[in-house]
């Protein structure tokens, strides 16, 4: 099945040294779309609620659906309709929603009344492109109430020693990509690898999602199609796999 991404709106605010290059602006600059108005979907603001001629869910149960991977689902100008989401989001139990931010400070304060120790179907991510962000954003996520955690470090911009969050046994994923498209920046694969080590260590789930345009591996950089990222990530995963051992 090809991947599902719920966007009940789009549009955001570049707040991180990992935003200076990202995609959704890239894409939106091609097609004369300002990415800093945020506006609610016309069309797919209830994709999970919608369904075929059949009567059946569009989106099928059992799936991870990442949400607002075009915007963040924390983001102010979005305080207005984020309850409707998050009804949708209830109605769905069969579905796990994927949330990710880079404004977990505001998590609190747009959580449903009924969140309690969070909802079963949501998991919350932060993503941390450096060691400046991860020691901001991490210790926030375990200190929130959520059923699952993962942390994305992507794009990754440095090497990130994740010992002391992954020691306390709250994240239960790790995903790693680098950065694409223009004036992308590199991803190395030594710190993968040491990553995916820590992962091991603490038996976290470890991911290498994509490599970015530019991977640097045993010094030599690799100019990677962005089609192709995805696939190389899983094949260098692969080979970390062999030649790594828990």
């Amino acid at each position: 099945m090809p991947r599902i991404l719920y966007n009940p709106w789009h549009g955001c605010h570049k707040c991180s040294p990992g935003c200076l290059n990202c995609y959704v602006f890239y894409l939106d600059r091609k097609r004369d779309i300002d990415t800093n108005i945020i506006k609610k979907s016309k069309t797919n603001f209830n994709l999970p609620l919608k369904k075929d001629r059949k009567g059946n869910y569009k989106i099928p149960s059992g799936i991870e659906l990442p949400v607002c991977f075009t915007s963040d689902f924390f983001i102010e100008e979005a305080d207005e309709w984020r309850d409707e989401v998050w009804k949708i989001i209830k109605q769905r139990s069969d579905v796990n929603f994927l949330i990710c931010t880079k404004r977990i400070e505001r998590f609190i304060s747009c959580i449903p009344s009924d969140w309690g120790d969070g909802y079963d179907n949501v998991t919350i991510a932060v993503t941390a492109e450096n060691k400046l962000k991860a020691s901001i954003r991490i210790p926030e996520l375990l200190n929130i109430k959520a059923k699952r955690k993962y942390i994305f470090i992507s794009p990754i911009l440095e090497y990130i020693d994740l010992n002391d969050y992954l020691s306390k046994g709250k994240i239960d994923l790790v995903t790693v990509g680098g950065e694409s498209y223009e004036n992308a920046r590199p991803c190395n694969f030594e710190w993968i690898k040491k990553i995916k080590e820590t992962c091991d260590k603490y038996n976290v789930k470890f991911d290498f999602h994509q490599t970015g345009s530019n991977f640097i591996k045993d010094g030599k950089t690799y100019k990677i199609k962005h089609h192709k990222e995805y696939s190389q990530a899983k094949k260098a995963e692969e080979y970390l796999r062999k030649t790594t051992k828990k």
